[in-house]
């Protein structure tokens, strides 16, 4: 026996880039559901943002935040606990990299040179929160309770852009590109996520695991070339991401309508 296991991003992907919205995804939703195949949501998002978003879209089973800088794991998923975990809020946590404070202190030492070419997400009213990513109010607050990287909102040119990363990069920081911010966090992605996820599945229930990843922008590359299957969500405003893979997917709808269509095509081979 296989067990699949769906890794999904979450913004452009599963849910609307405009509107969040995810009713387009509701039959593949339901029919993985069925075959008791988890969804698994690997996003930029914060544990604060996931929760409400779980219970709406109905998931129960494990997460991934801030691009891979944690996982978080209910209880009674895995018979033992998970390896490498504590706990937290509620669930076994896995986490990659240092805290937030750690790369907003790394950001203060990086001198003036580009003070003035970002917006730090963590010094961001509400309203500019809310202004960027087009959140309503309630959800801007629970995207600024992050606990890892600090994102930022590029202001500059590309070519200041292209020196901000590699000086990032220069103090060991690991800035990875999403669909709005740039994360400047540490060594992890949503690729060693899902490798430590599958591999620990894989260990517990002493069964071979096939993964399944879907993803829009940049920072779900490192996810899609570490699943077994690939497959690129088209998006309303980026073109869809390089990934260095034999076999990629690739919708031909664009978000949850993308989402489904791809689901419903894999659950029917």
């Amino acid at each position: 026996m296989t067990k699949t296991l769906v890794f999904t991003d979450m913004d452009g992907t599963l849910l609307d880039h405009h509107t969040y919205s995810f009713e387009a995804a509701k039959p593949a939703l339901t029919a993985l559901g069925q075959q008791d195949i988890p969804v698994i949501p690997t996003t930029s998002k914060t544990f604060a943002e996931l929760q409400p978003l779980r219970e709406r879209i109905g998931l129960d089973g494990p997460f991934i935040v801030e691009n891979g800088a944690a996982i978080f794991i209910p209880h009674g998923f895995f018979k033992q606990k998970p390896s490498g975990t504590v706990w937290v809020d509620g669930y076994w946590c896995k986490a990659f990299i240092s805290n937030k404070n750690y790369w907003i202190k790394l950001l203060e030492k990086m001198g003036g040179e580009f003070d003035t070419k970002y917006q730090q997400f963590s010094k961001m009213s509400l309203e500019d929160i809310i202004d960027s990513t087009g959140l309503d109010e309630h959800s801007a607050s629970l995207a600024a309770k992050r606990q890892f990287g600090e994102p930022i909102l590029w202001q500059g040119t590309e070519e200041e852009k292209q020196r901000f990363l590699q000086a990032v990069k220069d103090r060991g920081a690991f800035p990875l590109e999403g669909g709005r911010f740039i994360h400047v966090s540490g060594n992890c992605d949503k690729g060693q996520a899902l490798k430590w996820l599958a591999s620990e599945y894989q260990k517990q229930h002493v069964t071979k695991v096939k993964t399944v990843a879907l993803g829009d922008g940049k920072n779900d590359v490192a996810m899609l070339e570490a699943a077994h299957v690939p497959i690129r969500i088209l998006s309303p405003v980026n073109p869809p991401p390089e990934v260095q893979k034999e076999e990629v997917y690739t919708s031909t709808l664009v978000s949850p309508e993308g989402w489904n269509e791809m689901l419903t095509k894999l659950l029917s081979l």
